[in-house]
């Protein structure tokens, strides 16, 4: 029952993690992004509308609704407490509704980024004549993430590929052969187009900073580096546990990898501090 008792507790932590400490950081953030808005272009674009209590209004909706998921995750916390004292439960089930549940935790991003989209939209439409201003300052991978990094990256892949290839010599109950690799080839790729993507794509809303945009193509690069690292460690780390047949703290394992990389994302949602210039 350890394996039971430890999924639990993550997935409280997960509960706690997804649907309250990270959008109190988002909501902070929104805040922050709000106040340094200009006054004037607010009142040019949204006509008799109060910003700051238009920001108000965005974050009690929004912290409503990640309280109204908390507490259903608190109800599916019950439900697993019971479900897996029975002889019969079925692990699969539970992963389901493990990513389900996560499925409901990101649904409010979302709908944030649909309103983001929308709201770049209007604002390509009002800027004018609609030319572009460029900063013409060549930008590359290692300004946004260090070479160790990139390094411990494609280190981590050769790794986790050889480690496939030992296991398929000494296969256990469940191991999925090459699918394992697939899956890691894939984050990796997809991974590389949307790095690729943030820095030579162009620029969405005509009011964000060229110092605001290198920053958010430094959030990107350095998320999907670390997301691809991570997912080849969770994806090791579940076929180690194959292998020494500790597949139920497979639960656990999942739990913990979603509570890394919620925690992970929402920190950059977090202010920073503006230049002094």
């Amino acid at each position: 029952m350890n394996e039971t008792h430890a999924f639990l507790v993550m997935f409280t932590i997960q509960i706690v993690a997804g649907s309250i400490l990270a959008p109190a950081l988002l909501i902070s953030r929104v805040r922050e992004r709000v106040a340094s808005f200009p006054v004037e272009r607010f009142a040019e674009l949204f006509p008799g509308v109060d910003k700051n209590l238009s920001a108000a209004h965005f974050a009690t909706r929004y912290r409503t609704l990640n309280f109204g998921i908390a507490a259903l995750g608190l109800v599916l916390l019950v439900w697993f407490f019971n479900y897996m004292r029975r002889p019969g439960w079925h692990e699969a089930t539970v992963l389901l509704l493990i990513f389900g549940y996560l499925l409901a935790q990101l649904a409010p991003l979302f709908l944030i980024g649909r309103s983001a989209a929308k709201y770049n939209r209007m604002l390509r439409a009002s800027s004018g004549d609609g030319k572009r201003k460029a900063v013409l300052q060549r930008r590359g991978l290692f300004d946004f993430v260090s070479p160790l990094v990139v390094a411990l990256a494609v280190l981590t892949y050769f790794l986790f590929a050889a480690f496939v290839l030992y296991i398929r010599q000494h296969p256990f109950p469940g191991f999925g052969g090459f699918t394992n690799l697939g899956v890691v080839t894939l984050v990796y790729a997809l991974g590389a187009v949307v790095i690729f993507g943030s820095v030579n794509g162009k620029k969405r809303n005509p009011l964000q900073t060229h110092a605001d945009r290198i920053y958010t193509m430094g959030i990107v690069v350095k998320t999907f580096f670390y997301t691809c690292i991570g997912t080849t460690l969770f994806v090791s780390l579940n076929l180690t546990l194959g292998l020494m047949h500790l597949q139920r703290w497979g639960l656990f394992s999942v739990c913990a990898f979603i509570v890394i990389c919620l925690i992970g994302s929402y920190l950059s949602a977090m202010p920073r501090r503006q230049p002094s210039a």
